[in-house]
């Protein structure tokens, strides 16, 4: 089964070049051009990963995640974002993202990023069964 990601994109051409790398390497996307429509998408539908932009029309990346961890959702939160300053990073991190990776970054880093954050299920259930 594939893992799914939700890619909260504003800008097209970086969202469509996100999700055609992304599914390349395996992966199941789903994606939102904006934070309201992520956000709906993050309470209708199951994702092993949140792939944010931080600089996207409406509420930005950072207040996305503080209003997904204050309704209780414990997705995994990666920002690939503009946003290079330390203080954007910290921000994020502080809202409860466990990542923050800046534009442009090669593929090969960016899935291994995203295979860290992922929990992996096959060795989840391997523990489970051998209670």
């Amino acid at each position: 089964m594939s893992k799914r990601i939700l890619c909260a994109e504003d800008d097209f051409d970086s969202r469509e070049m996100l999700r055609v790398l992304l599914q390349s390497n395996g992966y199941e996307v789903v994606c939102a051009n904006d934070a309201e429509q992520a956000y709906s998408l993050i309470t209708t539908e199951h994702f092993d990963l949140l792939l944010l932009d931080n600089w996207m029309p409406g509420i930005t990346g950072v207040e996305l995640v503080r209003v997904i961890r204050s309704a209780g959702k414990g997705t995994p939160i990666l920002f690939y974002s503009g946003a290079a300053a330390a203080a954007d990073k910290q921000e994020a991190l502080d809202a409860g993202a466990q990542g923050y990776l800046t534009k442009p970054i090669g593929i090969t880093d960016l899935v291994n990023e995203i295979e860290s954050l992922i929990p992996d299920k096959r060795t989840t259930l391997k523990i489970n069964s051998t209670r």
